[in-house]
């Protein structure tokens, strides 16, 4: 799996013209899965995002994770992060799972940032043409990947 999280002040997400997703302070994911990713991929990805310290603490340093702010989680499915551009002009998302497993990887994702860290997940809609609006905070913009 591959995530870009960034740090916001807001994000939200449209599909066709209405909001269906929203969020204050907190971070906003870009989720990509692959052909080998499993649920142990799900859930180490899950635990980084939420124990993630890039919030400042009281003394200005990044000693606060998103879990400790209350801050909450947008989070958009994104194929395109496995998009090959090494060869020729056109990307190549060969690398990218196929959509009916990675939806069921990307739902249990945001299952766990729900059930195990009590984090408030909004959500996009996976496989969907979505606009998604953000304030990124700090910038504050990481890349993980399992």
């Amino acid at each position: 799996m591959r995530i870009v999280l960034q740090r916001v002040k807001k994000a939200q997400v449209e599909v066709a013209g209405n909001v269906i997703g929203a969020i204050d302070a907190g971070v906003m994911l870009l989720v990509g899965v692959t052909h080998s990713d499993t649920e142990k991929d799900v859930q180490y990805l899950a635990d980084k995002v939420a124990n993630l310290r890039i919030f400042n603490d009281p003394d200005g340093k990044m000693n606060l994770s998103v879990t400790d702010v209350g801050g909450e989680v947008l989070s958009i499915s994104q194929f395109t992060l496995y998009g090959d551009t090494r060869k020729g002009r056109r990307p190549s998302f060969v690398d990218a799972a196929k959509p009916d497993v990675a939806e069921a990887l990307y739902e249990k994702f945001n299952q766990v940032l729900k059930q195990r860290h009590q984090l408030v997940v909004e959500t996009g809609e996976f496989g969907a043409d979505m606009a998604v609006s953000l304030v990124n905070d700090g910038p504050v913009t990481i890349i993980l990947e399992s």
